[in-house]
Parts: C-alpha cells; sequence; structure tokens
C-alpha cells in the first residue's frame, strides 16, 4: 500500500514538474529526483503549497507581456515558502517586476531574487545545470548522516542554490558536496538554520 501511495507521489509530482517546464536531461536525473521525492521529510501538504506557490508565480510571470516573451528566461523555486528566481532577463526593470509578482502570491514568506541581467541562457546551459544538480543530488543521497530530504538544490549558469531548513553541520556537509561538483562556479546557501 505504501509503494503504491509513493508511487502516486512521485508520478503526480513528475507530472506537475513537466507541466512546468522542467525538462531532466537523463534517466539518472528522473531517479535522483524520485528518490530525493522518498526522502523528502516535510509534510506533503507542505511539499504541494510549495509547488502552488512555485506554478502561481511563474504563470503570472508567463501571463505577463514582458516578462513572458523569449527575451527573458525565469526560473521559480519554492521550498518552506522561500521563493527562489533565477534565470535572466534583458533589464533591470523586467528583474524587479518578476521579483514584485513573486513577492505578492499568498504564502510567500521570502523571495530571494538572483536574475542577472543578459539574454536567456542556451539549451546546452541548462542542460548542463541540470546535470550539474542531479550528481549533487545523487552525491548527497550518498552521502552518510547527510539528510538531503531537507534540501533543495538549484544550478543556474554553474551557479549552485541550496535551501532547506538544517543544522549548520548539514549545511556545511551540503556545501562541501556541492563545491567539489564538476563545473559548478559558486555555491549560494539559503538555509534557514535549525541550531
Amino acid at each position: 500500500m505504501r509503494n503504491k501511495f509513493m508511487r502516486y507521489i512521485i508520478l503526480l509530482i513528475a507530472i506537475t514538474l513537466s507541466l512546468q517546464g522542467c525538462i531532466f536531461v537523463a534517466g539518472a536525473a528522473a531517479g535522483a529526483a524520485g528518490v530525493a521525492v522518498v526522502y523528502d521529510h516535510r509534510k506533503i501538504q507542505q511539499i504541494a503549497q510549495d509547488q502552488k506557490i512555485s506554478n502561481t508565480i511563474y504563470d503570472r510571470i508567463r501571463a505577463d507581456s514582458e516578462l513572458g516573451n523569449t527575451h527573458t528566461h525565469i526560473d521559480v523555486t519554492c521550498f518552506n515558502q522561500v521563493v527562489l528566481l533565477t534565470g535572466q532577463t534583458a533589464n533591470p526593470d523586467l528583474s524587479k517586476r518578476a521579483e514584485e509578482i513573486a513577492n505578492q502570491t499568498p504564502h510567500v514568506k521570502r523571495v530571494y531574487n538572483d536574475i542577472s541581467i543578459q539574454g536567456p541562457s542556451s539549451s546546452l546551459t541548462r542542460a548542463s545545470d541540470s546535470w550539474i544538480s542531479t550528481k549533487i543530488k545523487t552525491q548527497m543521497l550518498a552521502t552518510k548522516g547527510l539528510k538531503s530530504g531537507s534540501i533543495k538544490v538549484v544550478t543556474e549558469n554553474g551557479n549552485v542554490y541550496l535551501m532547506g531548513i538544517v543544522t549548520r553541520q548539514q549545511a556545511d556537509m551540503a556545501v562541501d558536496i556541492a563545491r567539489q561538483a564538476t563545473g559548478v562556479q559558486k555555491v549560494v546557501k539559503i538555509f534557514k538554520y535549525k541550531d
């Protein structure tokens, strides 16, 4: 019964991610994502609320006449009601507009805007970013003592963002793993600490 329920949850999240435009580079990425869901210790309601927040912001950005055009690429990530905006826009006003949309969304506690001012990244760069995230998630899952289900990994242009509620020791372990991954330019911590 539990296996059937977990398969249903994984399928539901996979469908939601695909509707949001997230594409995994390889089967390994899908496998790592599936395992990460199994070990996510948050309540199902919290996971669903974070996904709803992400989808709402993403849809509002896509519906905006300037933000939704092909010269802009914005990704929205939400973990524990904390929103991370990454990607690229043509000018600072568009970045600010995306941040305002996120801040006006119900249940958002905080918004981190790390949208760079430049043209959209290439498909090759996005594929590389997905692969970097997959490698880091896989290594985290394999690291004894690291509660990786409490950590969200996002990569944009080689910059790795780590989100979650962790102890300082867990944060240090996660940062160390991320820094060692090939292709990582920098690691940004967006943690809430338990201690």
